[in-house]
Formats: C-alpha cells, structure tokens, sequence
C-alpha cells in the first residue's frame, strides 16, 4: 500500500496520494455564521468532516447566574436569533413550574399562537435560503416577502423584529392591542396564499430535486445517536414532536390541527419536505387559536409578581418543540432571585454534529445540499 501524507491547504489541489485537508468557514457563504468545517479529501471524496464550532460563544449559562429571572429572558431570546419568542417560552416555563404558577387561559393561547407565529418566521428563512445554496435565487425574495408580512404583526404586538422581549414570567408582557388579531389573521391568510412558490417553484424543480434526492441520508440510528431532533429527525422516520408527545402550553387542545409532519428517506429532499410541511401546519395552528382567543372572555394576561422574585430551592426540567427541534431548561434554585445554574440543551448543538456521519463518503459538490438541510444558527449550536 502506498504510504499516504496529509498536507493542509485552503483550496485547491493536491499531489496524487496525498490526502487533502480542506477548511471551509469560519467565514464561509455556506456555514449560515462562524462555523468551521475540518474535511478530509481522498480526491472528490470526504474522507473525514469534523465540525469545529465555538466561534460565537457567548457564556449565556454563566450569565444566567448573575441575572435574575426577569433579566435572563433577554440573555434566552438570543442564541437562535430566528427562533427568540419560543427561546423566551423555555425560560419562564421552567421558572412557572419551579414556583408552582398557573398561567392565565388569555396568555396561554396566545403564547401558542405567538409561538406557532415565530415557527412560520423561523422556517421561511430556510425555505427560501436553501434553495439559494443549491443556486436558485428567486424563492429567497419571496421567503423575505411573506416574512415581512408576518414579522410586522409581531413588532406591533411585541415592539421588537428578532429580540421579542414579550415573554413574562407568569404571562405576557401585555395584553394584545386593539384589532391585531384581524390583522394578524390577514397576515396569516396572505402568507397562506403564497405557499405555492415552494409548493411548486421550489419542489416542482427538477434541478432542486436531482441535487437533494438521496443526497445526505441519515439513519434513524443516527438520529438516536447524537439527539437529533425536529424536522430533521422527523424526516429521518423518528416521529418525536413534543407538541402531541409531552404537549405544554394549549397543545393539548389542538391534537385536531396539528399534524406531525414525516417522511422516512432521511435525505436532503426529506428534510425540506418536512420542513414545508410544517409551514402549512403552522399556519393552521395559528388560525386555531385565533378562532380560540376570539371566543375568551376577557380576563388578565399575566400574574402579578413582587417585586423581587425568588424561586424556591430546587430543580426542574422543562423542554419545548423549537422550530429547529427539542430545546432544554435544565434549573437548579437555592431560593435566591438569581438561578443557581441553567443548563440550556439547544437543537442545533446537537443536529449539528450528525454531519460527522453525514458527510463521510459524499462528493465535495454536494457537501453544500447536506449542510444546509440541518438548518442550523451558529448562535444556537456555541450559546
């Protein structure tokens, strides 16, 4: 056997025999932020991938230990800048077991419809910036358009675009102002009307098929193997959606509405069906409660806190279906106005460490199609 070196080099060729080592990122078009990817070429082959991540760390759980449970909720909407209303929603569900607090019914339904609001927003990012990786421009302006619809109704209810800041613990910030739920519920509609451009512009394209058909299969061992979770592992034949399985908030009443979307190839193409799927499904949830609100008497949207507010000493695990799969609030209390300790479990640290069983074996060209069907935030993987 000939005897094989490895040179290091940042693009281009090698001599023959020799194993390359390509980096792509930290500052890369295609890794979404400062992901770094180590692969191991054998000529057009990925010989070996190592996600180096870490370039956006934060220290956001030893920060949660010098605020107290007001201000965490800030520190929280941040790691998955897509996502923020559903990372706020972990936190104060974690804090309202610890202190045994019912909810108001008013808050409830419309954090769920925030929350399903926030989905849609979360995945037309992906929607329209996937096939852009794959070379097709145009689904990107229109994923931007139907985004702008939505995220003008949530800055008028929340005051923010990315960072809501509308979570409270014990409920919301504030009621909702006067006619946002008609407006809200034309935004919905409006959203709805344009789905067919991934429907059929994104799906309907044989080069968008034929670059993810097969592409990128991870196994359903994988999937339980490195705790992957949401629409990729759903995609994979792993039907686990916390939302019907360990149901919070006013899912428990929506079991008519919601459908888990799935698919069993575990391929590129899978994902993003899965993904779309989940739009539609969203959008659904949404007019649900709406309808459900609409019918509410009125009543409060919060409860009233004292003016320093301290957990009792203990622990408690709370877990919510993020857009991008299962996020975790591990909370330790010694009964002080500040956590002892918050462990945050996000969705993206783990999906994305699949791609070091995903990459392995695939040509160079298609390592671009695998990456961006983890949808992943780099904030969300470092924290």
């Amino acid at each position: 056997m000939t005897p094989t070196t490895e040179t290091t080099v940042g693009i281009g060729g090698a001599a023959e025999s020799t194993d390359m080592v390509l980096n792509i990122g930290p500052q890369h078009p295609s890794t979404h932020g400062v992901l770094r990817l180590r692969l191991v070429l054998d000529g057009e082959r990925i010989a070996r991938a190592e996600p180096v991540i870490g370039y956006m760390h934060r220290g956001a759980e030893k920060l949660f230990e010098a605020r107290d449970y007001r201000q965490i909720i800030m520190l929280a909407n941040r790691h998955d800048w897509l996502s923020a209303f559903s990372n706020e929603l972990g936190v104060v569900l974690a804090v309202e077991r610890m202190l045994g607090m019912e909810v108001p019914p008013r808050a409830v339904w419309t954090r769920t419809l925030l929350a399903e609001l926030n989905r849609v927003l979360n995945h037309l990012m992906f929607l329209g910036s996937y096939p852009l990786e794959l070379g097709g421009i145009t689904p990107v302006f229109h994923a931007f358009r139907e985004r702008e619809v939505l995220q003008n109704v949530m800055e008028e209810v929340s005051g923010g675009r990315m960072h809501y800041m509308f979570n409270r613990v014990g409920g919301l910030k504030e009621d909702l102002p006067l006619g946002w739920t008609s407006r809200a519920r034309a935004a919905v509609a409006d959203v709805r009307s344009r789905m067919d451009v991934y429907d059929d512009l994104v799906l309907g394209n044989e080069i968008f098929r034929g670059r993810t058909r097969g592409v990128g299969v991870l196994s359903p061992q994988a999937v339980h193997a490195y705790g992957v979770s949401g629409p990729i592992a759903r995609a994979s034949g792993v039907d686990l959606d916390l939302r019907r399985d360990e149901p919070y908030l006013a899912y428990p009443q929506l079991g008519d509405t919601l459908r888990v979307a799935g698919r069993t190839e575990g391929d590129c193409l899978a994902r993003f069906e899965v993904l779309l799927e989940q739009t539609h499904t969203a959008l659904d949830l949404a007019d649900a409660c709406l309808d459900r609100i609409a019918d509410l008497p009125p009543g409060p949207i919060n409860q009233r806190l004292p003016k320093v507010l301290k957990a009792p000493e203990g622990h408690t695990y709370a877990w919510t279906e993020n857009p991008l799969g299962i996020n975790g609030y591990y909370l330790v209390s010694r009964g002080e106005k500040t956590p002892y300790r918050l462990k945050l479990r996000s969705a993206s640290y783990n999906n994305i460490q699949a791609l070091a069983e995903l990459l392995p074996g695939t040509l160079v060209s298609d390592m671009v199609a695998i990456l961006g069907s983890l949808f992943f935030v780099v904030g969300d993987i470092d924290k």
